[in-house]
């Protein structure tokens, strides 16, 4: 049975209101999953990681009607308007593409609403006004990646990495008020690798993320779906871990840690937004910024001051931490490219004479 054929028996039943899969679900109706065309969709995203969710959705049939993204931004020595990776994908699969500066703008409201969603699906964008999420009969849902109540916020692929955690995952939840507390729908576990960095985690939890939406979407078409409140799964964490956003003055290195923190710091933090560090010349107090991109651990007993610079000049270059060395892999001088280690000390005379701090 169509929804309009539901709505017909509805409305001769008395029912006056238009009624949608999710409020046939409130009236324990028995539904047949609804068709993907008659179930209208809103995706609001902007950066590569919600590309790959709006592409499953397509892939998978459903009805996206309208997509929303950030404004073109100016970027690059030229200073060319960039448009976001997700409108590049909504205008080659030919949807519509809205790009509000200010969400309570009027205009924007109404051309919302004139795609008539059931639906919204934010992936990796802004914080939405009231006015916007609770727009849709079904509400609208979020794809956050971590197995939330843990590491709610703006950066929980970096800060999973960074507490030296050994798993994390990808969460879909229903907006309210407060960021990241809606009710649950579904979670995927996704394993962190010991050499995982933030990039690496980020393409995981990409496709995964990808794949539960479907399932998500999938699930509230038919009417049938869990909601589970965060309350309740906040009850049986031991700790909950923030994500807060990461400014530069956070990613400083510190190097009195020990081996396994700045390890993990420095990889959860890579490529994006980057660790960095300040080398100084012990003799003539030169300093020297540089950006740390990669390491490799070796563990060992030593007696050396943190900081400390072992090098050969020629292939090697490692940091004296608590409980060992960081190889360092490769780095970027400020003004500079990102080099390799060897590239690097073929063009950098004395590196023995200075010190990490």
């Amino acid at each position: 049975m169509t929804m309009r054929q539901w709505n017909n028996l509805l409305q001769a039943a008395g029912y006056k209101q238009y009624v949608s899969a999710c409020s046939l679900r409130i009236l324990n109706l028995e539904l047949i999953q609804m068709p993907s065309k008659d179930f209208r969709i809103v995706f609001m995203g902007t950066p590569e990681f919600a590309v790959a969710s709006l592409k499953a959705l397509h892939e998978s049939g459903s009805n996206i009607v309208a997509v929303v993204t950030a404004p073109d931004k100016p970027a690059g020595r030229g200073q060319k308007l960039q448009e976001s990776d997700v409108k590049r994908y909504a205008k080659d699969i030919h949807i519509p593409v809205l790009q509000p500066e200010k969400f309570k703008d009027l205009q924007f409201i109404s051309q919302l609403q004139s795609f008539r969603p059931d639906l919204q699906v934010v992936v990796a964008f802004r914080m939405l006004p009231e006015v916007i999420w609770s727009m849709p009969q079904c509400g609208t849902i979020n794809l956050h990646a971590s197995l939330l109540p843990q590491y709610r916020g703006a950066a929980p692929i970096n800060w999973a990495i960074i507490n030296g955690d050994k798993k994390t995952g990808v969460t879909t939840f229903f907006i309210e008020k407060e960021i990241d507390t809606g009710y649950l729908i579904y979670k995927e576990e996704v394993d962190i690798a010991e050499t995982d960095n933030a990039g690496t985690l980020h393409d995981k939890l990409m496709n995964a993320g990808a794949n539960l939406l479907v399932k998500t979407i999938t699930a509230i078409e038919s009417g049938n779906y869990p909601k589970t409140s965060q309350a309740l799964a906040s009850s049986e964490e031991t700790m909950l871990n923030g994500a807060p956003k990461i400014f530069k003055e956070d990613c400083k290195i510190n190097w009195n840690k020990n081996i396994d923190e700045t390890y993990n710091f420095i990889r959860g933090l890579c490529p994006y937004p980057t660790t960095w560090t300040v080398f100084v010349n012990q003799q003539t107090n030169e300093q020297i910024s540089a950006k740390i991109f990669e390491t490799e651990k070796e563990p060992s007993k030593h007696s050396l001051l943190p900081g400390t610079i072992v090098s050969d000049e020629k292939r090697f270059l490692k940091i004296a931490l608590k409980g060992g060395f960081l190889k360092i892999k490769n780095l970027q001088l400020e003004g500079k490219k990102r080099l390799d280690i060897e590239e690097f000390l073929r063009g950098f005379k004395d590196i023995a004479s200075y010190r990490f701090m």
